[in-house]
């Protein structure tokens, strides 16, 4: 569960990216944020994994207060959350297999665990054959396809996407859609940033959409475009 109670979140330089901003997400959802770039969607997912903390008001993840949270339990806290960046964020000077690996290394996973997982997770977004591959060697959707490998890796029980589909033509963005569904399908909670009006219309998922800092439709099998 994660929960926020009447965020407002104000930066040094005076922007005020959220006022007020209250909402729930029950453990297995799926929901798209949607706004205008500057609208907010980029600070609530940074309160979630704390890389900020809310001016006043409460972000709640599991019961446990994030603003109260002491910084040696902040990598604990993100090993329960996989993220997936529009811009992949994969290490150039590393294959598929150890970019995925990467992250099973950093939080101390056994030679003998990584082996067994890597490959599996491999399967699982279609990237077997490309193991011994760089980055470069990849097209965009592989590319996405592997920074959701190494996001899911370590069974996270939330996924947090930054328009993943922002850089894709729309044959691999159904497949990346496919797959977080997918993962959502067996309890993962999925929270999505897009711009991807199509794909949140195909989806017909949860839609909260943010302007100005500032909640203005919550819709549960909702399109991109509010036609109430």
């Amino acid at each position: 569960m994660i929960k926020f109670e009447n965020v407002h979140k104000r930066y040094p330089n005076g922007t005020e990216a959220l006022n007020g901003v209250s909402f729930e997400v029950a453990t297995g959802e799926f929901i798209f944020l949607i706004g205008a770039s500057g609208a907010g969607k980029s600070t609530i997912e940074k309160l979630i994994w704390r890389e900020e903390k809310p001016t006043s008001g409460k972000v709640i993840l599991d019961g446990k207060d994030l603003s109260e949270m002491e910084n040696k339990e902040i990598p604990y806290l993100r090993r329960k959350i996989g993220i997936v960046f529009q811009d992949y964020r994969l290490l150039p000077q590393k294959t598929v297999f150890e970019n995925v690996a990467f992250a099973m290394e950093i939080i101390g996973e056994s030679q003998k665990d990584i082996n067994k997982k890597v490959p599996m997770v491999l399967a699982i977004v279609g990237l077997s054959k490309k193991h011994k591959a760089f980055p470069s060697e990849l097209s965009g959707g592989e590319q996405q396809r592997v920074a959701l490998a190494r996001a899911i890796v370590n069974a996270p029980s939330i996924i947090i996407a930054d328009e993943p589909t922002g850089n894709l033509d729309p044959k691999n963005s159904i497949e990346i859609m496919r797959l977080l569904r997918a993962i959502n399908g067996k309890g993962t909670t999925v929270i999505i940033t897009t711009h991807d009006k199509d794909m949140v219309d195909t989806m017909n998922k949860r839609v909260i959409e943010i302007k100005k800092g500032v909640i203005v439709r919550d819709e549960l099998n909702g399109g991109y475009d509010n036609e109430l």
